[in-house]
């Protein structure tokens, strides 16, 4: 620590708590995406923040400076999270329940499931591996991206926690040990036995997988179709920017449709104000979460003046085709995302694109 930070510690050992506050909130960012990638919920991972500095708080006068401030903040933030995830059950996605389901079929929003949450890009400070090992490489590509919170919820926590320090923060064996209060070989084997899980439930292609990049021309070309489209409840541009084989999921709702068809016959119920399903008018802003592009949809209800929080919407696009659509239909999640509470009605509709 340099020497400034050496008096703010001093300080707050005596009791300091703005000096204390200065120390630990440069560190809150990453112990964010840390917590979430333990944890795979973006309202547990700020949860858990707090937790940390509150533990910090109270155990600061007894921080003699063996390690370095950061390394002792994660090794709370870990034990923290660990501690939290005792006798939970893993987050899921629909698609991790059961098979697709029929757009006939009534089904009711599941609270009582654990899902996966979105993360916000703008909270997301990527940290590159210390090793270049394959799979380390692997792991480090996409450790933001949903598939890979899925995946790492296969996990026992301990080995969870493992393979987030070793492979996603460069952590070496012995320091992760450590933290964890464990031998490197244990360490060791935990994370040889980690990867293996990764590899079993990362999805098929994921050694084509690329570094999160800003979307490309044409992705953003696919973007702007499908916006002014869902907002003028276009169903024929729809139909032609969905790939044939097109997946869609909407936690906390536990169905989720596969083919274009399927896929056009649930918004088709939800966009027709003739049927009995109807939805409202929708209005979008771009965002990102997750690496990935984005779409904070609103809704206008039947009756209603205004826009309102409808759900964040992330896009996966190959070869001008939307292929996967994961809305996550919970207005909370606007305010993480730094989006307004409402847009006003007297919004202009989209111009084609």
């Amino acid at each position: 620590m340099s020497g400034g930070d050496d008096g703010l510690v001093d300080a707050a050992r005596r009791g300091d708590e703005s000096a204390f506050t200065v120390l630990v909130e440069r560190h809150r960012g990453e112990l964010r995406v840390h917590c979430y990638r333990m944890l795979g919920s973006y309202h547990d991972a700020e949860d858990l923040v707090q937790e940390t500095f509150l533990r910090a708080w109270k155990g600061i006068a007894g921080f003699q400076g063996r390690s370095t401030l950061r390394a002792w903040l994660y090794r709370i933030a870990t034990n923290a999270c660990l501690d939290a995830l005792d006798g939970r059950a893993r987050r899921l996605l629909p698609h991790h329940l059961s098979g697709p389901a029929d757009p006939a079929d009534d089904v009711a929003p599941r609270t009582d499931i654990p899902w996966l949450e979105p993360f916000p890009d703008r909270l997301w400070e990527p940290a590159a591996p210390a090793e270049a090992e394959p799979d380390a490489v692997l792991v480090a590509r996409e450790t933001i991206e949903l598939a890979f919170l899925a995946a790492i919820q296969h996990l026992p926590p301990r080995q969870r926690a493992v393979l987030i320090l070793r492979d996603v923060l460069g952590w070496p064996a012995n320091q992760t040990a450590t933290l964890l209060d464990a031998s490197v070989a244990s360490v060791n084997s935990a994370l040889q036995r980690a990867r293996g899980t990764i590899r079993a439930h990362l999805p098929e292609r994921r050694l084509d997988w690329a570094p999160a990049t800003e979307p490309t021309e044409e992705e953003r070309a696919v973007l702007r179709r499908y916006v002014a489209a869902l907002e003028r409840a276009d169903l024929a541009t729809v139909a032609g920017l969905l790939a044939e084989d097109v997946r869609t999921t909407m936690p906390p709702f536990p169905e989720w449709f596969r083919g274009r068809e399927s896929v056009l016959r649930a918004l088709e119920s939800s966009w027709d104000p003739d049927l009995p399903d109807y939805v409202g008018r929708f209005r979008t802003l771009p965002t990102r979460a997750n690496g990935r592009p984005a779409v904070a949809s609103y809704v206008r209800r039947p009756g209603e003046h205004d826009y309102r929080p409808f759900a964040i919407g992330l896009l996966w696009i190959e070869a001008g085709k939307i292929t996967e659509m994961v809305a996550f239909h919970d207005p909370e999640l606007f305010t993480a995302f730094a989006l307004p509470a409402y847009l006003p009605g007297s919004l202009p509709a989209a111009e084609p694109a």
